[in-house]
């Protein structure tokens, strides 16, 4: 039986995520031994994070209307190199914004080139299984968190965290680089074959322009915010939060570790089980779940108690992440998808960017992380309310599926 290359785009998106999300999202293990060798604040350090979400949405635009324009493949390939040289870089900056330039601003933007891009090529692959398999592109940066987390603790406890993130960074390069040249667009679908796309009232398709413009791409990025807002905060200063606690660095380590892992197995359960009831109705749940892990944050102390938040807000978090391009998919179509949830991933990386520098601040003012858990968990509950407002799709499908796209 003949392979379908879809599983191939599926394979290569995840190592290309795995590694290059891992690199970016490894920052809250540097974040003490930064602070304390090199003197720097919780909060210039966390602002790095801020640059790294609001550079990768910017991205995210950038390279997802690119790829709709000169393929994929050239847009990993060019993001990949780019950002294994900003996290080199980043790892002999001498000072704070050196720093903040490599690793916040190039480091980011270069992200934007490989979720946003390789998620839209994923779904214009695949009809019968798209949840899971937009599920299982997206669990590639749980797998970074969980590899990635406790190799940076490793090298740091035995050499110095200048040389962690300069393996990181080469790593980088040589995984994402050759994993990208196994990226290829689908077949042009036959005449005849399925084509979907966002229709107006009198049944015009819309454009780019158009759908950014329309109620329901609003409440869609509205939500995505809302979400990433919600849980960025809790994942960037959970490490910290752990060891403030008297847990050590490595287990600390091992906790994100812990939580990447959980939301590995959310991505892929509710992708499959979105197939079978919808992605509105998984993400309902999951934003819902969401909310409750962090608020139990306030109470954990336990180094075992940490470890169970973490397996149900790795979960909840990771679960609904791959929701978004399927419901981007369902609303607007696969020709227009890479502008398209290229602009709800701006969406989504300015409300990353929110918690990371948020939970540093109302650290270094009142010592505590409290007050991020509680508004973070406030944000979480809101999201699930915008998601109440959302309206089924009008597409207009034209014929049958080709055969290359129906799996």
């Amino acid at each position: 039986m003949k392979l379908f290359y879809g599983w191939i785009i599926v394979d290569a998106a995840m190592v290309v995520t795995c590694v290059g999300f891992g690199a970016m999202f490894s920052l809250g293990v540097f974040l003490q031994p930064m602070s304390e060798a090199m003197g720097w604040s919780r909060t210039s350090i966390s602002t790095a994070a801020l640059l790294n979400f609001l550079c990768m949405g910017i991205g995210s635009f950038f390279w997802g209307a690119l790829s709709d324009r000169i393929g994929t493949r050239a847009v990993v390939l060019i993001g990949g190199a780019l950002l294994g040289l900003g996290t080199v870089m980043a790892s002999k900056a001498p000072t704070i914004g050196q720093f903040q330039i490599y690793f916040g601003v190039i480091v980011g933007f270069a992200a934007g080139s490989l979720y946003a891009p390789l998620t839209a090529t994923t779904t214009r692959w695949f009809t019968r299984h798209r949840s899971l398999a937009v599920a299982l592109v997206s669990a590639g940066l749980g797998l970074g968190s969980t590899t990635t987390a406790p190799l940076a603790r490793w090298i740091i406890t035995n050499h110095d965290w200048r040389t962690a993130m300069l393996v990181i960074g080469d790593l980088a390069w040589l995984v994402i680089i050759p994993a990208a040249l196994l990226v290829r667009e689908p077949p042009a679908p036959a005449p005849g074959g399925l084509r979907e796309a966002m229709v107006d009232a009198a049944g015009r398709e819309l454009t780019a322009a158009q759908a950014l413009r329309t109620p329901q791409f609003a409440a869609i990025a509205f939500t995505y915010f809302a979400c990433c807002a919600a849980h960025s905060g809790p994942i960037f200063h959970m490490v910290t939060h752990a060891i403030d606690h008297g847990v050590s660095a490595m287990a600390a380590a091992t906790v994100l570790s812990a939580a990447g892992l959980a939301s590995l197995s959310g991505k892929i359960m509710c992708g499959l089980v979105a197939d079978r009831v919808g992605a509105k109705r998984v993400l309902v749940t999951g934003l819902a779940l969401q909310a409750v892990a962090i608020s139990l944050y306030l109470v954990t102390r336990e180094l075992a108690h940490f470890y169970a938040v973490a397996l149900m807000f790795g979960f909840a978090y990771g679960g609904v992440m791959p929701l978004y391009a399927i419901l981007v998919r369902e609303y607007f179509g696969a020709r227009i998808m890479g502008t398209t949830f290229g602009a709800v991933g701006f969406a989504s990386t300015l409300g990353m960017a929110l918690g990371p520098l948020a939970g540093g601040l109302l650290y270094d003012t009142s010592g505590s992380y409290a007050w991020l858990f509680i508004a973070s968990c406030g944000i979480g509950l809101g999201a699930v309310a915008i998601v109440f407002t959302f309206r089924p799709p009008r597409s207009l499908p034209a014929a049958l599926p080709a055969p290359s796209a129906a799996h």
